[in-house]
């Protein structure tokens, strides 16, 4: 198949697009690579780069003209700056709307987005979080231009999936908790770990069910989740032991935010169901995997989608 892939150099854009250029698929991907790492991607037979913005429509014309996808992967965000409102609406919801209208016009047979969790709130009113919790996205200017974003996909008349997603973790990634531990522990600073728990989900499963909705899998809205969380202090005891690291104190432990949740666990039953999947990867093997990119790679950089609270 031709697959389009907006933001294939990012996090999980680049390990879909390393999967199907591997089982033979044709892949064109799109990034302005404001986030996502040109080493992320290699150049081989198969793959098309286009460097460009997916708010100009001129860019996403001309690659959807010359291309003729028959399926889109819509992974481009704008998250740098939890503050920068303009981009995110320019890109999550202008953009969006952009690649929509081409996917249309391309009658694409499949469109996948990835949504964020994050449109359930900061305090979800309910755990696990199902599939009918309200959408309660105005925490972040991220989630309320991702969340337009996928109103404007199930608007489309398209057949869609989008994939509210639990914390992606692995190699590649430079957002939330596991880099920074990283980051600071190679840089000899001291970390901090909060008392929350979190939905950790390593990026190889999360492409395993990507894989079967670009195939044609699935119709509407599905959480990619592993089903279980684990504290903060789990996941960066799993760092130190990818690491090597031995502490000569305990990690200080510091009480949440009080607009922080305790615990962010989506339920993934219908993804279960509908797509024969779940979660594989152990988290201490996911993150000793995730340890080992960052040692041959670094890190220059880390994001987070929540403007930060000073303490």
């Amino acid at each position: 198949m031709k697959i389009l892939i907006t933001g294939g150099s990012g996090f999980i854009g680049s390990h879909l697009t390393d999967r199907l250029i591997a089982r033979g698929d044709k892949v064109c991907v799109i990034d302005n690579f404001a986030t996502g790492r040109r080493d992320n991607l290699t150049a081989r037979p198969g793959l098309t780069v286009v460097e460009g913005d997916i708010a100009e429509a001129a860019t996403i014309d001309s690659a959807f003209g010359s291309f003729a996808p028959d399926v889109v992967v819509h992974a481009a965000a704008s998250y740098k700056d939890p503050n920068d409102w303009a981009s995110d609406a320019r890109v999550n919801v202008l953009g969006t709307a952009l690649v929509v209208r081409a996917a249309q016009a391309a009658k694409v047979k499949k469109f996948v987005y990835f949504q964020t969790a994050l449109c359930y709130g900061v305090k979800p009113l309910e755990q696990p979080i199902t599939l009918d919790h309200p959408i309660l996205p105005g925490n972040s200017s991220y989630s309320i231009s991702k969340t337009a974003g996928e109103l404007y996909v199930q608007l489309s008349g398209l057949d869609w999936v989008s994939f509210r997603l639990a914390n992606a973790y692995g190699p590649r990634n430079i957002s939330g908790p596991l880099p920074t531990f990283f980051k600071r522990l190679s840089e000899g600073k001291p970390c901090f770990v909060v008392d929350t728990r979190r939905d950790f989900v390593f990026v190889d499963d999360m492409i395993d069910c990507a894989e079967k909705a670009v195939d044609g899998k699935g119709s509407g809205t599905y959480h990619l989740s592993s089903g279980s969380d684990y504290s903060i202090k789990e996941l960066f005891d799993a760092t130190i032991a990818a690491m090597r690291i031995n502490l000569e104190r305990p990690v200080e432990e510091r009480p949440r935010n009080p607009d922080d949740a305790p615990s962010i666990l989506l339920s993934p039953d219908r993804t279960a169901k509908d797509f024969g999947w779940s979660t594989k990867t152990k988290l201490k093997d996911g993150v000793a995997k995730a340890v080992d990119y960052y040692k041959q790679y670094g890190i220059e950089q880390t994001f987070t989608h929540l403007e930060q609270h000073k303490s």
